[in-house]
């Protein structure tokens, strides 16, 4: 019998990594990490985590919740002996996948806990060795576990723990079928952890069936409207975007940037016009390679290019400090989605700037946005063409979040 979620009860104060009772090993790595302080995900999802308690919690990418469900595990795994599986990770895409692997494993650096990344695009031989010999923790992509599930290469008879990071974006990939699947084969599971940005009602049966009595930690609204991060609109005609993109470039303070499109066409298509303007640009959509996307994603995190453009499959899974940029080229179908685009910029209290670029047919999906965000965004004079605008949305509709109304 599943039982309903209830809200998290305020504890002790809690300001330093010290005050979670974390042991002296991952201490020591957060300290080389220059983390001094917990951020409020971390400071609600922790302590029961590290009880055993089941956890909902929404909070967007960049808030730190990789850390939330990564130091619990790994310091619960301090206290048993190797060569099992004991924790399994869920991701809805390779880059998110590899960002939870590679973020664990400088938790993990004074341990001797082997973190393991499982996902398609890349040779199956060092999974399915890893699978095999018993990584402590493996972070997989749905699709590609349960091949391996299936051919019975994924010996999973002792995870006890289970994280689904990202629940809404499977449901945008398709994968939440695959993840029943996958949890209806582990019985060994006493803790599930469960993130996600929004909660559209296709999760809430999930949500119903698989965890128990869990803790709720609600956080996305507040960690969207970062003081850090100025929100800009430039109404603008649909076939000029790029005419408008181009002149905004010529701002050298745009040194590194994403601009987001709403399919692959339109992204190559904006590529080209960007090369042609000798803007060195990389690009990353569902048709290039693990291998092209990985190189592009080196390309702008060392400054190599100047301009990403990605289509919606890389805004969850891409960690890039220090980028100053995001350019919603295409305003996003899905509300959610611009939370977690302009959620690339701004992170870790860095400032940043997302960037709107909205044509008259988009207003309806502009009015959306203001809604779920509960604030305007800010109207910028565009610089080709001023006499453009977008209507603002009407105060009732953008003042009030959900999580007010709900109060």
């Amino acid at each position: 019998m599943r039982s309903t979620s209830r809200a998290l009860e305020k504890t002790t104060t809690i300001s330093t990594f010290d005050d979670l009772g974390l042991k002296p090993a991952l201490l020591r790595a957060l300290a080389d990490m220059q983390f001094t302080a917990p951020t409020p995900i971390q400071v609600q999802a922790i302590p029961p985590a590290m009880e055993g308690r089941d956890a909902l919690a929404s909070a967007q990418t960049g808030s730190g919740k990789s850390a939330a469900f990564g130091l619990p595990i790994l310091d619960a795994l301090l206290d048993l002996p190797r060569g099992k599986t004991r924790a399994l990770i869920l991701a809805p895409t390779r880059e998110l996948a590899d960002q939870i692997c590679s973020h664990l494993r400088l938790l993990a650096k004074h341990t001797d806990i082997r973190i393991a990344a499982v996902y398609g695009g890349v040779a199956a031989g060092p999974q399915i060795t890893a699978l095999r010999t018993g990584a402590d923790i493996v972070v997989a992509t749905p699709g590609r576990l349960w091949d391996h599930m299936q051919s019975g290469k994924a010996p999973l008879k002792d995870v006890t723990t289970v994280v689904l990071d990202e629940a809404d974006r499977m449901l945008d990939i398709g994968f939440l079928p695959i993840v029943r699947r996958i949890l209806s084969r582990i019985e060994s599971v006493r803790q599930i952890l469960f993130f996600s940005a929004t909660m559209p009602p296709a999760i809430h049966g999930l949500v119903k069936d698989i965890l128990v009595d869990p803790v709720r930690v609600e956080l996305a609204l507040e960690a969207q409207n970062v003081e850090t991060l100025t929100q800009k609109l430039y109404a603008v005609p649909q076939e000029h975007k790029t005419a408008l993109f181009l002149e905004l470039l010529k701002d050298d303070s745009i040194s590194s940037a994403i601009a987001f499109t709403r399919t692959k066409a339109r992204a190559n298509r904006l590529a080209i016009a960007l090369q042609r303007a000798q803007i060195p640009v990389a690009l990353m959509h569902g048709d290039r390679s693990q291998g092209q996307r990985e190189r592009a994603l080196e390309h702008i995190k060392h400054g190599r290019v100047r301009v990403l453009v990605a289509t919606d499959i890389a805004a969850r899974g891409i960690d890039i400090h220090q980028l100053g940029h995001v350019v919603n080229f295409d305003v996003p179908m899905a509300p959610e989605d611009y939370v977690h685009r302009v959620g690339r910029t701004a992170r870790a209290q860095a400032a940043g700037d997302a960037i709107t670029f909205a044509a008259d047919d988009e207003e309806p999906l502009i009015r959306r946005i203001e809604h779920i965000i509960g604030k305007r965004i800010e109207r910028s004079v565009n610089p080709l063409f001023p006499e453009a605008s977008v209507e603002a949305p009407k105060p009732r509709m953008v003042y009030q979040s959900k999580a007010r109304r709900r109060r």
